[in-house]
């Protein structure tokens, strides 16, 4: 990551996943069941469909044949996600929000059906980030437990 570090796991887990829609709820699954007790798993489940949703939809791991990574670390006082892909045009980044400093909102923006899913895991994470290029990325987002 650029510059952001987290602590090695005390725990690590990882698992491999063809690029279909119905790996989605099995990932999201994955990091549930290993997250169970953890104070964020929600916000981990969340970020996990988020993240993938991005994988299925904008890399070459959605294609026929392609395959994503799912990895859960955990460590006394925290735990991270990371869904690594094969890579693709583009970069991750997060849209603005909708509303303006005024007070206005958007319409157009605000009814959206897609856009969302890194500002969500903006606001739900302590942190995330991603490396990597064309030939594959890494996307981590780090939460603290509160």
């Amino acid at each position: 990551m650029r510059g952001r570090e987290f602590p090695v796991g005390d725990m690590c887990w990882r698992r491999a996943f063809a690029g279909r829609p119905a790996e989605a709820r099995r990932a999201r699954d994955f990091v549930g069941f290993l997250m169970a007790g953890f104070a964020r798993a929600d916000d981990m489940v969340l970020a996990a469909g988020e993240l993938v949703a991005n994988v299925l939809q904008h890399t070459r791991s959605g294609l026929p044949g392609g395959l994503f990574v799912v990895e859960v670390r955990r460590w006394r006082g925290g735990a991270a996600l990371t869904v690594i892909d094969q890579g693709g045009d583009g970069e991750p980044r997060s849209r603005p929000p909708c509303d303006g400093f005024d007070g206005s909102v958007d319409e157009l923006c605000a009814l959206a059906e897609s856009g969302r899913g890194l500002l969500t895991i903006s606001a739900t994470a302590s942190w995330w980030d991603w490396c990597g290029g064309p030939a594959g990325r890494t996307v981590t987002a780090v939460f603290d437990e509160r």
